[in-house]
């Protein structure tokens, strides 16, 4: 038996491609679900072939326009805002010179990021209370007042991206980073010999040096678009954000584990997933002809 030139490699890699097969490749035996009426008799192998009857019974749905607006909603806002935030954190802590103060601002950005989805709810509870909460009460200091910001239908968007930025803009800027750390210092002392304030230093050499990496990423984020962060909504929806915080997770979760319709919900679930992929590979293509970068 030939042994291949890198086994060493081989060897490193085998555990995470184990890894994959047995929590991302066999599970999905179990999509079957969507075209059969499940049975607890026979499981996952058994239930009579309904072919396409529960993806109709999705999309005549009278929640199925709003499940959509309220995703599509949601996952765009916060997938603008939270592609933007950590590249100009990038840029502004890149311009720091002194050492112990770009640590500082570093680690105070990165913190938010290993706080828990539940205590960040809690303290947005807290914050927010129509009652006491701090940042209610400097609301109307400001002349906002009377708002339950939690439980406004017209607050509830802003506030779920504006602390899922605050949480992680940090910890996502830590790649743009090391983009920069990568450029060469010849360009800037170049760039400064003709002239080239701050401004123009960021706009002709640091965005360009970050052009690839923004697309790689703009690409990857664009394959989630649909997949709205679930523990952090469902842990913030009330009976009075309830109209536009429900999403395709949360309802899949409320249809298929609260209410046993396993193969309604898997059919929701696959749909999911594939308008996700679509997502992926057309702004993959898109990205590779504009850019030339892509993913494959």
């Amino acid at each position: 038996m030939r042994v291949p030139r890198y086994w060493q490699l081989w060897a490193m890699l085998a555990p995470a491609i184990a890894f994959v097969g047995v929590f991302s490749y066999i599970p999905m035996y179990g999509i079957q679900l969507a075209f059969r009426k499940f049975s607890f008799q026979n499981g996952l192998t058994g239930g009579d072939w309904v072919g396409l009857k529960y993806f109709q019974q999705f999309f005549e749905s009278p929640l199925f326009s709003t499940l959509m607006r309220n995703t599509v909603m949601i996952s765009l806002t916060t997938l603008v805002v939270g592609f933007i935030a950590p590249i100009l954190l990038a840029l502004i802590v890149n311009q720091v010179v002194h050492a112990g103060r770009k640590r500082f601002m570093q680690t105070a950005a990165y913190l938010p990021h290993f706080i828990s989805t539940v205590v960040i709810v809690g303290m947005l509870q807290v914050f927010l209370s129509p009652s006491s909460g701090l940042l209610t009460r400097l609301a109307g200091f400001a002349g906002v007042a009377d708002v339950n910001f939690l439980g406004d239908t017209s607050a509830f968007v802003p506030v779920y991206a504006i602390s899922d930025v605050w949480q992680h803009c940090g910890w996502n800027s830590i790649i743009y980073l090391a983009a920069l750390s990568r450029v060469d210092t010849q360009l800037y002392e170049a760039a400064k010999i003709d002239g080239a304030g701050r401004a123009k230093l960021i706009r002709h050499v640091d965005i360009p040096a970050l052009v690839p990496t923004m697309v790689v990423l703009l690409i990857l984020s664009m394959g989630g678009v649909l997949s709205t962060g679930f523990e952090k909504v469902l842990l913030m929806q009330n009976t009075l954000n309830l109209p536009v915080s429900e999403v395709i997770s949360t309802y899949v979760y409320k249809i298929g584990i609260l209410s046993s319709q396993f193969s309604y919900s898997t059919a929701i679930g696959l749909f999911n997933t594939l308008i996700n992929f679509v997502f992926l590979v057309v702004t993959n293509q898109i990205a590779k002809r504009v850019s030339g970068t892509s993913l494959w």
